[in-house]
């Protein structure tokens, strides 16, 4: 019996939080991530910041890897002086969850980044990101709601193949793409929504909050890829999840291609 697939959720590392009497350093995670991943069939495991050479070993331990939304990525990560309208950096985040995403595209752990956490893939793929742009976030707080539309072929367009409403809060953007990353939604103003490497196994990108909505479709399709690979190991085929997601299709069987992570060693 195939048990629900451990998926990581990588957290806010956050000081003076409140609640009760206290008020102390937390890494905390917005329920709707958990409750997500729980919804669409999944164990919600939560992966604060720690050393990045410990990356590797918490992913081993993993069926799914999700980099979730917050703050900024630091500009020196791709080689860019900071905008006036770019946060203050997250460092440990920022180191953290990029040993993270190399270590899942190296086991081949089906990969999926949410809005800062797509950001952080093509970063890490040696892409670029356009610090500030308008029409992407209303008030500081609530998160609004826009149309994206998927690219026909793409394996985002294979899980939601309509335009949808998504809910977003986001004023930086994709720029340049990294490498062996396709775009696999826009936005009406043409700005890139999600991502995609088509040589992978499972990896994807989504700018939006999918957390924040009630369509479970894009986690289910995390959640049955990391099930695929769950059950491979199971029956001690020594399959990783991603090698089982190829086999089991869904846009997945292509040959696996590794790619160069670009994070600078001296920040990692």
């Amino acid at each position: 019996m195939v048990t629900r697939p451990l998926i990581g959720i990588s957290t806010y590392a956050e000081s003076g939080v409140r609640w009760g009497a206290w008020r102390l350093d937390a890494a905390l995670l917005p329920a709707g991530y958990p409750r997500l991943v729980q919804r669409a069939g999944g164990l919600a495991v939560m992966l604060p910041p720690d050393a990045p050479g410990h990356a590797a070993a918490a992913v081993a331990r993993l069926d799914g890897l999700v980099i979730a939304g917050g703050p900024d990525v630091e500009p020196v990560r791709y080689g860019a002086e900071p905008h006036p309208r770019t946060g203050p950096p997250a460092r440990a985040r920022d180191a953290w969850e990029l040993a993270l995403i190399g270590a899942a595209l190296d086991r081949r752990v089906p990969l999926l980044g949410i809005c800062r956490g797509m950001q952080l893939l093509n970063v890490a793929r040696g892409g670029t990101l356009v610090q500030h742009i308008d029409g992407h976030a209303g008030v500081p707080g609530v998160f609004g709601r826009h149309p994206v539309k998927p690219v026909p072929g793409t394996r985002y367009a294979g899980i939601v193949p309509e335009e949808t409403s998504v809910p977003a809060f986001h004023h930086q953007a994709v720029d340049r793409l990294g490498e062996g990353l396709v775009p696999s939604a826009h936005a009406e103003d043409g700005t890139v929504e999600a991502i995609e490497d088509p040589a992978a196994s499972w990896v994807l990108g989504v700018q939006w909050h999918p957390e924040m909505g009630d369509d479970l479709r894009v986690m289910r399709a995390l959640v049955s890829a990391a099930t695929a690979g769950e059950a491979a190991a199971a029956a001690g085929s020594g399959a990783t999840a991603g090698e089982a997601a190829a086999a089991g299709g869904s846009g997945a069987d292509r040959p696996s291609s590794a790619r160069p992570l670009h994070a600078p060693s001296s920040l990692a």
